[in-house]
């Protein structure tokens, strides 16, 4: 279709009779992603609200639709890529961040983590040191103000704001930790996601949201307790890459919904149905 063509689709838009702009938005739809590049710049023309409006609401499908086939390769991929996989889950409201600056940024804490890092030092003295770089210099923590805020499960927003989650925390916390060469992967825990450091050696945990705080699977065993659950496997080692994305968006879920912003809540929901989808809602 010829940009001309497309023009004139457009200008149809705030058409009065509901069957025409269905269908132009249907032959809008139809091309795909190419259109968004040319809807933008319609947007930015165009004086009609009323058409400005249905402009913003077909970037949005197309963008969504886009997302929802990449979220779908990726789970189909043999290579899940944790930061890919966070990098997908924010365009859901960053469609235009790009994977190469999440890469520099992750890029920059790693240098400085390195800067500091003694691979001759026992393994909690290697991750009292990346704590200190992490959460003192770097001034990562917990979000507990807006502890559901939409952005504590958006990557790129907590590595600008340096507040996040538990399971954002601990992603950065975890990539940063496994380019040093250290067996740090994440652990599912009920309402929790922490970290857990496991060698033939050494088997310790590690809670990012509580600013790298070291304790024992006996610690694990009281929260259990605590919380009147039945313990599980799960709750004591690693958890796949996959299972790390699910819950992500799980979590976001419940921060639109605690927002009343249904309509996104259940978009969500539908991007979890793409990776397998289900579980309960966690933190």
């Amino acid at each position: 279709m010829t940009e001309s063509e497309l023009k004139a689709l457009v200008s149809l838009l705030d058409d009065d009779d509901k069957q025409v702009t269905a269908h132009v938005e249907e032959k809008i739809l139809s091309i795909g992603k190419e259109a968004i590049p040319f809807l933008e710049k319609e947007w930015e023309s165009s004086l009609n609200p009323t058409v400005q409006s249905r402009i913003e609401e077909l970037i949005h499908t197309l963008q969504y639709d886009l997302l929802r086939e990449r979220l779908k390769e990726w789970y189909q991929s043999e290579n899940k890529d944790l930061l890919t996989g966070m990098w997908l889950v924010a365009t859901y409201q960053y469609p235009d961040l790009e994977l190469e600056k999440l890469r520099q940024d992750l890029e920059q804490i790693y240098y400085d983590t390195w800067l500091e890092f003694r691979p001759d030092l026992y393994p909690l003295d290697q991750v009292k040191l990346i704590n200190s770089v992490f959460f003192n210099k770097l001034k990562f923590g917990a979000n507990t103000k807006n502890f559901h805020s939409p952005g504590n499960s958006m990557i790129n927003i907590v590595l600008e704001s340096r507040k996040g989650n538990p399971i954002t925390l601990c992603v950065i916390y975890m990539l940063i930790a496994q380019k040093l060469k250290l067996p740090v992967q994440g652990v599912n825990l009920p309402n929790l996601f922490i970290l857990t450091y496991k060698d033939a050696n050494h088997h310790f945990y590690i809670n990012a949201f509580n600013r790298g705080l070291i304790f024992s699977r006996q610690d694990i065993e009281n929260y259990i307790n605590e919380l009147h659950l039945v313990p599980q496997t799960s709750f004591y080692e690693a958890c796949t890459t996959l299972e790390i994305i699910q819950r992500t968006l799980r979590n976001l879920v419940l921060s639109f919904e605690k927002l009343g912003e249904h309509a996104k809540a259940e978009e969500v929901k539908l991007l979890l149905v793409e990776i397998s989808g289900g579980g309960e809602l966690g933190v």
